[in-house]
């Protein structure tokens, strides 16, 4: 399971900035409008301590950290869900990501134009969530169609869609996220923009966000990272903790952990849904070792640390065994035994 976010936000805010940043990559960040079309897409490898420490400890030859597919997605602007700025290519391009990250401008430099003339996030917030909003509604109506043909023939399955897809319009109509209908058979099927969960890039210094601004956005059942990326470009420090906050915080509002398996051969960092048991996490490695799951020796990574290896760790009665109910925890490090 690959962590994917989108980066969003409207022009010259500092998509493309975080992007390079994030990735290493030269990617064009001009100062005008639509500078980039098509998404660049750049695989970051997650940091973790975790990792470099197993993969030392068990002297391993290949080490593989968890990453995130972040997508640098051109410029919307007011209008992009009617098409303007070729807003419905770009908005079409979010369906793919499993979260957004909102990019706001918060830092003022005269050198730097906005598209709407004037320095105002919580104004860019709202045009942002709006488009996403006018296009998911778009999106409901053309679906209403369909279900209430399916509905009049008595399917129970597309009543019950119908009767979701009303209260889900009734929110988006006065502005709401829909995070809360997220995994909806239907609504994942839809890929609505408004039901993807939200962390707000706050480009700039700490003065320069507003406490209105912070409570809007967690009011929204969002999170936010505050960043000045002008300084994180020439700063290895700040952009690793910002790289980290990020992460961590899409983490969060994913519930995903990683577990961790460690051998001579390899170390690796897995990501699944928080709460996922045993055989589940064993699927993450290979489908085959879910179905033929046994059972799986576990050991928290700091304890197999302490322990000084594998052998030491079973020596001293550390290794747990645990069978298909045992629900995997973050830092777990887990050898599955399966038929």
């Amino acid at each position: 399971m690959k962590l994917s976010l989108g980066i969003v936000g409207l022009p010259n805010v500092g998509k493309s900035t975080l992007f390079n940043i994030l990735t290493k990559q030269n990617v064009l960040a001009a100062n005008y409008p639509f500078a980039t079309i098509d998404p660049n897409v750049g695989v970051v490898p997650v940091p973790d301590e975790r990792v470099d420490k197993l993969a030392k400890l068990s002297s391993s030859k290949k080490v593989v950290p968890a990453v995130v597919e972040f997508y640098d997605i051109a410029g919307l602007v007011k209008g992009a869900s009617q098409g303007e700025g070729l807003g419905n290519q770009f908005l079409t391009h979010i369906r793919d990501t499993q979260a957004v990250v909102m990019v706001l401008r918060t830092f003022k430099d005269e050198n730097v134009v906005h598209v709407e003339s004037s320095i105002d996030p919580i104004r860019d917030l709202e045009i942002l969530n709006a488009e996403l909003a006018l296009k998911d509604l778009d999106t409901i109506v053309k679906r209403f169609a369909k279900l209430e043909g399916e509905a009049r023939s008595g399917d129970k399955t597309a009543l019950a869609n119908l009767e979701l897809l009303k209260r889900v319009q009734e929110e988006v109509s006065v502005g709401s996220l829909i995070h809360k209908y997220a995994e909806e058979p239907i609504i994942k099927e839809m890929q609505l923009l408004t039901a993807k969960k939200q962390i707000y890039l706050l480009n700039g210094k700490e003065e320069d966000v507003s406490e209105e601004l912070k409570k809007k956005i967690k009011d929204m059942g969002a999170d936010y990272v505050i960043l000045d990326l002008a300084q994180a470009q020439n700063s290895d420090i700040i952009e690793n903790v910002g790289m980290l906050d990020l992460i961590k915080k899409s983490y969060e509002i994913l519930g995903l952990i990683s577990f961790l398996t460690t051998g001579e051969d390899e170390t690796r960092a897995w990501t699944i849904k928080r709460g996922e048991k045993a055989p589940e996490a064993a699927g993450a490695i290979h489908t085959d070792f879910e179905k033929k799951f046994i059972r799986a020796e576990v050991i928290n990574w700091q304890k197999l640390m302490e322990a000084g290896g594998w052998v030491e760790a079973k020596q001293k009665g550390w290794l747990r065994l645990e069978g298909k109910e045992y629900v995997v925890q973050d830092g777990d490090v887990l050898v599955i035994r399966h038929g």
